[in-house]
This record gives structure tokens, C-alpha cells and sequence, in this order.
């Protein structure tokens, strides 16, 4: 099974047994009486101490160990004689397993900035900071699957090549083995998508959605998590080419069953997180202390682990679009045209908007629902009014909206008359179309956008640092 991990090893009750830990160098400091080495595995935010004493090895060994070297260590596992932890390892052997020019390696043991480890995205993991990002994001994703498959849902792999839109933006990665420099061309001078792999135009999916309903007309409740990617060319803190998307799609839900089960979801995810992260989250808000110490004290963020408490522990503030747009025009910001953007009804909210209703007025999540139709997908339920659609936003403070979801038209007249009013042609979504033919029946479903909520729980600022090798405009290095 390997070695014992360093994560556990800090947890055993030293005496004196015989252990081996593998790492990479963080530290090595000399003094007269001891050679300290600082390993660490990524098991944990944590190194833990390895002394040697002097002349114990030859100078050119220890000249091999240096930061970012990987070493095999064995020796005994003592009380720790200094502060920060409560043991230790005395060296008795040390191997090399890898060097690392202390010259040339870029990780030196000082503060580097966000934008330097994003040159070095093979690296970055090695750090503090971007250790503890991956050891959240992967807890956050076993919660995830742990949550659905707890209640119920089953996991359904949706495509990744697909012909259709689901958001109906066009703003997709197109999929071909044609010769671009020998287009097959009609005789009208487009482009002869018949001979293409697949027959026809095909794309990286925005979206498992259309999809996910078709599941859950079969199995009531699935979920979806899974790579989407998006052409948009955004360079913005918010947006990757390349995310994680997390659709549960339900049968027999309606908008209250699918915003209940929105706030079940987050809640608890983050939940876990809190109880399973606790030393990388320690230290991330930390960290986002130390940063913000230079800000003035009324442009300082919460602490990270009250903002995720204050959306743990708070019941969420549900309202309607129209009755949120009351508010806004009651505010102050929108008196004294403090609002970058204007307030009215039918606009599409903005981040400033959303993040006003969550962290000024109510001071707690907000769900919002039935928005007019015109700013809303193809998909979603009409209401009764004929203005506004069953969808449902649940806005987060410091991000504004996390999820976004509906319950689904399942009136087949209503959804044939929107796919033509928006522009679709029909005929590429003929099998989503026929679901509502035969055995239609109300359903619900929303989408979560996996890295903005890492972005959320670890308090990071930028969502190109909470996925490992983040895809943007002109950037596709690693």
C-alpha cells in the first residue's frame, strides 16, 4: 500500500518506531546542532520535520537537498522539541529520488504571486496555497456525488461531441477531422458538413441538460458532472473556456421541489467541506487576511469561514424577479446613481445587482424566480401570465449568482412555439422535442458551475486558480 502518508504520520503517537516518509523538499536550514528538512507529500497543508545531525551525511548528499527535491526518508518518529507540531522524524537515511537545481527552480521558499504560478501551472500545485485549492476541490467533488447518491440520483454520462445548443448562444468549439486547408464545399459554396466525421456540424458541448431530461424521464432523478466548454472570448476573473458543470435533472419537481433541493445541495456541500477541510481552509483565510490588510476596512471581505457559515446556517431569502427589481429601484445606490448599470424591469441583472440584494438588503442567499421570458432559455416553463418563465437564480455574496435553473416546459404546443421563436430549427432537437409527446410530465433540473463554487469556498479571485490547468483566450499551454 506504500508509505504512510504525511497527513497521518502527523497524527501517530511517536515512539520511536521506525517509519519512512516520501516528499518534496519544502525547507532545509542548518545550524550548528541539527539539519532541519521540511517534507512534504500533498496529503496535507502541513510538512513535517526530519532532523539529521551534522556530519551524520556526506556534503555532497546534502548538497542534492535542496527545495523541491524528492527524497525517501527513514528513521524514527520522536516527540517534536519544537513548536508547531508534535513530532518529528530523526533521519537515519535519506535517498534521492530527484534534484532540483536550486538556480533554476522557480518555487523558492517566498511569496510568489497568483499571476507568476499561472506561468508555471506544472508547478503550482507545489505550493501552499494551490495544495490546499486541489485538496478542496477534489473534497468538494466527492460531496457531490456522495449528496446525489445518498438521495436517490443516478449518475448519467452525457455527451461531450454534440450537434446542439443548449444555451442557443452559438458560442461553441467545433468538432472535425476535415483538412482545413481542403474544405469539401457545396455547390452553393459552404461547407460540406456531410463529409465530416460525424455527417453533419458537431461541437464541444456547453451543456448536458438536454440530455440530462431525457434520464430523467426514464430514472426520475439524475445528475450530470461533467466538461463543458464555452467559445466566449471573455478574459474576466468569472470565465473559462473550459469548467466543470454539475445538472441534476428531475422528474416530478416543480420550481418550489427544485429551489428546496438548490439549497439542500449547497448547504450541505459546503458543509462537508467545512468539516473536512479545515487546515487548507485555515490557511486560505489566512492568507486572504494578509492580502487584505491593505485595503481600507469597509472594502474588506468577510472571513472566509463566516461567509461560508453566514450560507450555511442561513434559511434563503425567496422573492420573485419583479418583486427584486421593486427593491432596486427603492435603493439607495439606484437613487444616487451608484449603480453602473440601470435598473428596470426586464433587464438581465448584473453581478452588482445581485450582489446588493444578497449582502446589502437581506444579508443573506436569495433565490430568485419567474423572470420575464425574453432574458430566459428556450426550455423553460412558461407562466401563466405569458411574461415570465418558472426559472429560478440563487445568488451567493461576493460571487451573486452560483445556480441557475427552471422547471422545464413540458407542454410540447408551448416549447415548439419558443424553439421557433428563439431561432431554433426543430429538426436538431427532434428528440428532445418527442419526450414531450410521449409520457410528458413536469420536471425540473438547475446547473452549477463546479469551479465557482471552489471559487466560492476557498475565497480564491480569479477562477483560472481553482482548476489545475485553466483553458482561456490565447491560453492552452499545459
Amino acid at each position: 500500500m506504500g508509505p504512510l502518508q504525511i497527513k497521518d504520520l502527523l497524527q501517530e503517537t511517536p515512539e520511536s518506531q521506525s517509519v519512512t516518509l516520501k516528499g518534496w523538499v519544502r525547507t532545509k536550514r542548518e545550524s550548528k546542532n541539527a539539519i532541519f528538512i521540511a517534507l512534504n507529500d500533498g496529503s496535507t497543508i502541513n510538512n513535517i520535520q526530519a532532523v539529521a545531525q551534522p556530519g551524520q551525511f556526506s556534503p555532497e548528499l546534502l548538497l542534492t537537498v535542496t527545495t523541491g527535491s524528492c527524497l525517501k526518508i527513514t528513521g524514527k518518529l520522536v516527540e517534536s522539541q519544537g513548536a508547531g507540531q508534535t513530532v518529528e522524524v530523526q533521519i537515519e537515511d535519506i535517498h534521492v529520488y530527484g534534484t532540483a537545481d536550486a538556480e533554476l527552480y522557480p518555487l523558492q521558499p517566498k511569496k510568489h504571486s497568483l499571476e507568476f504560478l499561472r506561468e508555471i501551472a506544472h508547478l503550482r500545485p507545489r505550493t501552499n496555497t494551490f495544495g490546499a485549492i486541489l485538496r478542496i476541490r477534489h473534497t468538494l467533488a466527492f460531496a457531490v456525488h456522495k449528496y446525489f447518491n445518498d438521495r436517490g440520483f443516478f449518475y448519467l454520462h452525457t455527451p461531450i461531441i454534440t450537434a446542439s445548443d443548449a444555451e442557443g448562444a452559438g458560442e461553441m468549439f467545433r468538432v472535425t477531422t476535415l483538412d482545413l486547408d481542403k474544405l469539401p464545399r457545396t455547390d452553393e459554396g459552404a461547407i460540406n458538413f456531410k463529409e465530416d466525421f460525424f455527417g453533419r456540424e458537431a461541437n464541444l458541448t456547453v451543456s448536458g441538460q438536454l440530455e440530462g431530461e431525457l434520464g430523467a424521464m426514464a430514472l426520475s432523478k439524475i445528475y450530470t458532472f461533467g466538461p463543458t466548454f464555452r467559445a466566449e472570448n471573455s478574459n474576466t476573473t468569472r470565465h473559462l473556456a473550459e469548467f466543470w458543470m454539475i445538472e441534476p435533472e428531475m422528474a416530478f419537481f416543480e420550481l418550489e421541489d427544485n429551489m428546496a433541493l438548490a439549497e439542500d445541495f449547497v448547504k450541505t456541500i459546503i458543509g462537508y467541506a467545512l468539516e473536512n477541510c479545515k487546515d487548507d481552509l485555515n490557511f486560505l483565510q489566512n492568507r486572504l487576511t494578509e492580502e487584505e490588510k491593505s485595503k481600507p476596512q469597509n472594502e474588506r471581505s468577510i472571513p472566509l469561514l463566516e461567509k461560508l457559515s453566514f450560507v450555511v446556517d442561513n434559511a434563503f431569502e425567496k422573492l420573485t424577479y419583479t418583486e427584486a427589481i421593486e427593491i432596486l429601484l427603492q435603493s439607495k445606490p439606484h437613487k444616487e446613481k451608484k449603480f453602473q448599470y440601470p435598473v428596470g424591469w426586464g433587464i438581465d441583472l448584473s453581478s452588482e445587482h445581485e450582489r446588493y440584494l444578497v449582502e446589502k438588503h437581506f444579508k443573506k442567499p436569495v433565490i430568485l424566480t419567474n423572470y420575464p421570458r425574453e432574458i430566459k432559455s428556450f426550455y423553460m416553463k412558461l407562466d401563466d401570465d405569458g411574461k415570465t418563465v418558472r426559472a429560478m437564480d440563487v445568488l451567493f455574496p461576493g460571487i451573486g449568482e452560483i445556480i441557475g435553473g427552471s422547471q422545464r416546459e413540458d407542454n410540447y404546443e408551448k416549447l415548439l412555439e419558443r424553439v421557433h421563436e428563439v431561432g431554433i430549427d426543430p429538426e436538431t432537437i427532434w428528440w428532445y422535442l418527442e419526450t414531450r409527446k410521449f409520457g410528458t410530465a413536469p420536471h425540473s433540473g438547475f446547473g452549477l458551475g463546479f469551479e465557482r463554487l471552489v471559487l466560492f469556498v476557498t475565497g480564491m479571485s480569479n477562477i483560472r486558480d481553482v482548476i489545475p490547468f485553466p483553458r482561456y483566450p490565447k491560453s492552452a499551454e499545459f
